[in-house]
């Protein structure tokens, strides 16, 4: 019984490495995610905006598209849908924009946070297993009228059910604090594109008007 125990808790052990690992890596990718997709700030943004109003002013819209190609920022992918799908009239073009801001930047920004969502509730709940197989060892080995409690063994399975526990807690704690950073640089994010994008798509209601195509 004790060796079981013992394959056990390496199984626990490695277990809790492996999600800490895994969010980690998650919190990673969604921080480079919307490090990718953001301007770093309004004034970056707007210098953008200028650069495509001059050529959207003249209705040249094959160099207003090439300005934003290329350009993994949402902002820029954005305006370049709004400009290859020109043709359907502002309002279809403002709810596609709108539609595809919601799907493809903040949707896809909170799938990857679900998975560190994930991790923050399982860590403890690993440890805690991992808590109750070491006072299991325990009572086991006081259970057992033929053996002799030995005192440092008893310990030893005790802190096992200590050190997961901590383990579980010591990797959610952190993931929690990055989630909430995470979740500040989204809504700013999200409120610097809407900003960005009514400024956009005035310049391009306007530059339709002049310059149907």
């Amino acid at each position: 019984m004790e060796t079981v125990f013992s394959i056990l808790g390496n199984v626990v052990y490695v277990i809790l490495a492996g999600i800490a690992l895994w969010g980690l890596y998650c919190v990673v990718m969604v921080w480079n995610r919307v490090a990718q997709k953001r301007f770093r700030n309004e004034g970056e943004q707007g210098v953008f905006l200028e650069a495509l109003e001059e050529p959207l002013s003249k209705g040249d819209y094959s160099t207003a598209s090439q300005v934003c190609e290329g350009d993994q920022r949402a902002m820029c992918q954005l305006s370049q849908l709004a400009i290859e799908n020109r043709k359907l009239g502002f309002a279809k073009v403002k709810q596609l924009v709108a539609d595809r801001f919601q799907r493809d930047v903040l949707a896809d920004l909170e799938f990857r946070l679900s998975w560190v969502h994930t991790v923050i509730k399982a860590a403890p709940m690993i440890g805690l297993l991992g808590t109750v197989m070491g006072m299991m060892a325990a009572f086991s080995k006081l259970a057992d009228p033929n053996q002799a409690v030995e005192v440092p063994r008893l310990a030893q399975d005790i802190q096992f059910a200590l050190i997961t526990t901590a383990c579980g807690l010591a990797i959610a704690i952190p993931l929690v604090l990055s989630v909430a950073s995470i979740n500040v640089r989204i809504r700013k994010m999200e409120d610097l594109v809407t900003y960005g994008l009514n400024q956009f798509l005035e310049i391009f209601r306007e530059a339709n008007i002049r310059h149907p195509k």
